[in-house]
């Protein structure tokens, strides 16, 4: 049976405890990014209000849609996942925030993570 948490703090004392072992799996179409830990075996699902991007440069930061003209954090966030999956990290938590940050070692670009519902899962 699969017990169900709906809190960030799951996640926090999770990736804490393990950092190496919290690695992104997927993001759904419904905007929920799922990250699976390989040590407690938990499934962390994060409902994804707006995603943030700062660029390889570091040459500042642009909210969702305001990147290039053409280009969103969301649809950047999305071919990392696509290409390079294994290379997105968890960096920073903040629960009062609610604001999850991911790290691209391929391309060096940062995503704030604005969530509006957080669920654990743990078997």
């Amino acid at each position: 049976m699969v017990n169900i948490v709906r809190s960030g703090a799951f996640l926090q004392q999770c990736w804490s405890v393990h950092p190496l072992c919290v690695a992104v799996k997927r993001m759904g179409d419904d905007r929920t990014m799922v990250l699976a830990c390989s040590s407690c075996r938990s499934g962390h699902y994060l409902a994804i209000d707006r995603v943030v991007s700062k660029d390889p440069a570091g040459q500042g930061t642009a909210a969702a849609g305001q990147i290039d003209e053409d280009v969103s954090a969301e649809t950047l966030l999305g071919a990392c996942i696509i290409t390079h999956r294994a290379s997105l990290t968890l960096r920073e938590m903040d629960v009062f925030q609610d604001v999850v940050a991911l790290r691209c070692a391929d391309c060096r670009r940062h995503y704030a993570l604005h969530v509006s519902a957080f669920e654990t899962h743990q078997r």
